[in-house]
């Protein structure tokens, strides 16, 4: 590629424009401003190869070939959200908007077109159409390794390429690079660019429970009062297609025979402390009201069940929308949405070649649409300075400032985990909720996967599941419920290091320190795990599945200590054997590891004694962490309405061990007025 068009946006982040710019790409749907401040603190770096060694060439049918180099040793990841592994080398991945159906192909609910290499770079093609990456397994005659016969020693199925050839659709595309030096910086990069990392309300991470779709006003109060009954936290309930008045295709307005009284039922909720999500889809009744508004604005083909498809692209259309559920949604108390159903499959959506009213192909508007809908649901809120956190089945690069959770229908607890460690690398978040199990081990293992996500979630919205359906794992179901809502201030302390840095707060174990050089066996299995991950800065958890009695966890360089009783785990880099009990998920602390908790409470509000912090130390090595605050609702933080206290662990001048605190920031007064030191290590 010719270096002057190559321009420079950032450290280390760098941008290039080939042919003709699109309408609408990939950066211009998710509409976010880079955190300028944040990128310019990062610490420069070049990137591992020449610019002249990417190659841009046009090719037939209006396409562009994009090649880069790849060596021997390199691992590729990111290309969206995957299921069945976490780095994508030697495959073939079609970036295309799609309902995960089982197969490892990039068609997928977030197809983000952003590779991230071991070798410390990134490369994002801001382009909304369907991209095709082939991941180091394409060859030139003129390139290929020395053939050798499948008798003869040395052959291989397939051989490593030197290179990453890419399919681009189109007049023009733009990329941008990343550089790091490592992984973990180049994601930094990566998400700091798009915004930074969303900030969610506090009571978003609390428990949420969704109820069965035929539930009406009075059956929703009374599932949550069983929940306070029963002495189980709930902080969001979520409502499903049954609160519309029509759903499949959708009305968005309340069904006046299920909810009566919208407003009197929602603040009924929130004098128990518990907050309302509506679920919604994109296809809209051509009878309701909004319906026929949005009428001369729709696609010329229907969605499913012949709902109407609304160009999202069009300002105007965004604001009927918005007009319409801000009266009926928002004027009730509704604290924000689930996004269902924008993702496919092909039979679900319109297609390709639907024609829209703002001349957007069918192909382009399908990438884009479920982050259209996040950011007209989001602006909303903003406008009313309130935050939101919701779910989302499709979404794709350039969202990561948004308070959307990732979700599908599929089901398989093992791969539910590599989602979530996959989505780290590409700037998304993912849940792996609960729905149903096969028996109450399976049950109680996946309510803690659960417990230990973005967004900790029971869906019960088919078959009316409730955390204490299993009576003979009730107790420690409620126990691992309880410690979710004790690591509040962990977990929020977590994600504003996502606002702020571009650190995701759950991620996959490649984003940790490591030397990538070294030969030791565990630190080469890091690279590639997706069964375990790091929660918060200092916690690693280590999921267990149905079936299993026990399981190896690759401890990374230094010493970790078990989460609940502090003692030694084991010096990494190492792989150990562990048979954990079935109440406890595996957790494991980093040496100096500090972790402030709440105390048990069933609701993420703030009262006078959720001021005082159990602060619980691990190891044996001084230990810092920040501790941030805000009133945890609205977005004044942005304007520096926060506060910053730094609690550390060291020796003091008699050589005894002390925990201090100091404020480093103060645009508001810290709720935390008293911390009590716990050594968890003997």
């Amino acid at each position: 590629m010719d270096k002057s068009l190559l321009k420079q946006l950032f450290k280390g982040i760098w941008s290039a424009q080939t042919g003709m710019k699109d309408e609408m790409d990939l950066l211009t749907a998710a509409a976010n401003t880079p955190r300028r401040e944040a990128l310019e603190r990062m610490v420069d770096a070049p990137l591992p190869f020449s610019i002249e060694a990417i190659a841009v060439e046009q090719i037939k049918e209006n396409k562009y070939l994009l090649t880069l180099p790849h060596t021997h040793d390199e691992i590729l990841y990111g290309l969206g959200l995957n299921f069945k592994r976490i780095d994508v080398q030697g495959s073939v991945r079609h970036l295309h908007m799609d309902h995960f159906g089982g197969e490892d192909n990039g068609r997928t609910h977030a197809p983000a077109p952003f590779l991230v290499s071991s070798q410390g770079y990134g490369m994002l093609i801001n382009k909304a159409r369907y991209i095709s990456v082939y991941t180091g397994n394409t060859h030139r005659k003129e390139a290929h390794p020395p053939v050798i016969s499948r008798m003869d020693k040395g052959w291989q199925p397939v051989y490593k390429s030197r290179e990453i050839e890419i399919i681009i659709p189109g007049d023009g595309f733009e990329i941008i690079l990343f550089s790091g030096p490592t992984v973990l910086d180049v994601v930094r990069r990566y998400n700091l660019f798009c915004g930074g990392g969303c900030l969610p309300p506090k009571w978003g991470l609390g428990f949420w429970h969704r109820t069965p779709s035929s539930y009406t006003a009075e059956e929703v109060e009374e599932e949550a009062k069983a929940f306070e009954t029963r002495g189980f936290p709930l902080d969001v309930i979520g409502l499903e297609p049954g609160w519309h008045s029509c759903s499949y295709p959708t009305s968005y307005e309340w069904s006046r025979e299920r909810f009566p009284d919208p407003k009197g039922f929602i603040e009924r909720l929130a004098d128990k402390k518990i907050r309302v999500n509506v679920w919604e889809n994109p296809f809209v009744s051509p009878q309701s009201t909004l319906g026929r508004q949005l009428e001369p604005f729709s696609g010329t083909h229907t969605g499913s069940w012949g709902g109407l498809i609304p160009d999202l692209s069009i300002e105007n259309v965004r604001e009927m929308i918005q007009k319409q559920h801000e009266s009926e949604h928002l004027n009730q108390g509704v604290s924000g949405y689930k996004i269902d159903e924008c993702d496919g499959f092909d039979q679900w959506l319109w297609p390709d070649h639907a024609a829209f009213p703002s001349g957007l192909s069918g192909e382009t508007l399908r990438q884009v649409y479920g982050v259209l809908f996040q950011r007209l649901t989001l602006d909303m809120f903003r406008r009313r300075n309130m935050r939101t956190y919701g779910l989302t089945r499709a979404s794709n690069a350039g969202t990561t400032s948004f308070p959307y959770v990732l979700y599908n229908d599929y089901y398989s607890h093992p791969d539910f985990i590599t989602a979530l460690c996959s989505s780290s690398l590409c700037g998304l978040l993912w849940t792996p909720e609960a729905r149903s199990a096969s028996d109450a081990e399976d049950w109680l293992r996946r309510i803690q996967s659960v417990c230990f996500s973005p967004l900790a979630m029971l869906n019960a919205w088919a078959d009316g599941t409730k955390p204490w359906s299993f009576p003979e794992v009730s107790d420690a179901v409620r126990d691992v419920m309880l410690i979710r809502m004790q690591l509040i201030p962990y977990l929020y302390s977590a994600f504003a290091q996502y606002y702020f840095e571009g650190i995701p707060p759950f991620r996959a174990m490649v984003l940790e320190p490591h030397d990538a050089s070294d030969p030791n066996a565990s630190i080469q299995a890091l690279r590639r795990i997706s069964n375990q991950y790091m929660a918060g800065p200092c916690i690693l958890v280590a999921p267990m599945f149905a079936g299993k009695k026990e399981r190896t966890v690759i401890l990374p360089p230094g010493k970790w200590f078990d989460f609940y009783t502090g003692a030694l785990a084991g010096h990494g880099p190492t792989t150990i054997t562990i048979t954990p009990p079935l109440e406890r998920i595996p957790l494991f602390v980093c040496d100096g590891g500090i972790v402030p908790m709440w105390p048990e409470d069933l609701n993420a509000h703030e009262t006078e004694r959720l001021k005082h912090l159990e602060v619980r130390y691990y190891g044996t090595s001084d230990g810092c962490f920040e501790v941030y605050d805000d009133d945890g609702l609205t977005y004044d933080y942005e304007q520096g309405t926060y506060a910053l206290t730094r609690l550390k662990m060291g020796r003091n001048a008699e050589g005894k061990w002390q925990g201090t605190s100091e404020t480093v920031y103060d645009g508001m007064t810290s709720a935390y007025d008293y911390f009590n030191w716990r050594f968890m290590t003997k």
